[in-house]
């Protein structure tokens, strides 16, 4: 196969005479409709961020938006990790090297722990900065548990901000994951995207 006469990686072949393992379902959109939220939170936030204080986007839709759809995913890992430990999951693909389903693993549970952590730090700046008017869920207000201190908006703001590009860079070591199994990998079995689908 060519992309204008530029040849493309084979695929790795499947197992012969073995079905795909999948997630069950429930994971599987969740984990979707998270993917796409998560891309979509961390790209605002870049965008928001540089946008200049006078631009009436900033504040009047980008930074609401920002905090509900944030609130959002933080509801949706939260259910994502009950059903995780309460499902038998598919065993690590049998052609996938030992190290890299021991990498897979530790990337995926400190994503998990980011997923939870970013947004925390999110409500945490919303919650304690002096001038914040206050944390919504797409339009209804959320109790701001943290006193107004500015100076602990300045660290919370500052973990939220490192944390959410750590994040981005471990999504795309995960993205890259999956590209090489399915693409590089020559070993029958090594493609783990067909979990997922």
């Amino acid at each position: 196969m060519t992309l204008a006469g530029i040849p493309l990686p084979h695929r790795a072949p499947p197992v012969e005479g073995q079905d795909v393992v999948r997630y069950p379902l429930s994971l599987r959109l969740l984990h979707w409709t998270r993917a796409l939220l998560v891309i979509g939170m961390l790209v605002a936030g870049w965008v928001m961020t540089r946008l200049g204080d006078a631009v009436p986007v900033k504040y009047g839709t980008l930074y609401p938006m920002h905090k509900s759809f944030g609130l959002l995913v933080f509801c949706l890992v939260v259910v994502q990790i009950a059903i995780r430990l309460r499902t038998v999951l598919p065993p690590p693909a049998a052609a996938v090297a030992l190290w890299e389903a021991r990498l897979s693993k530790l990337v995926h549970a400190v994503m998990y722990v980011l997923l939870v952590t970013v947004p925390l730090m999110g409500y945490a700046m919303s919650s304690s900065y002096s001038h914040s008017d206050g944390v919504t869920f797409f339009g209804v207000h959320v109790a701001e548990l943290l006193p107004k201190d500015d100076a602990r908006f300045a660290v919370f703001q500052w973990l939220h901000r490192i944390l959410a590009y750590t994040l981005l860079v471990l999504v795309g070591l995960h993205v890259a994951g999956v590209v090489k199994h399915r693409y590089f990998d020559r070993r029958p079995g090594s493609d783990v995207l067909p979990r997922m689908l």
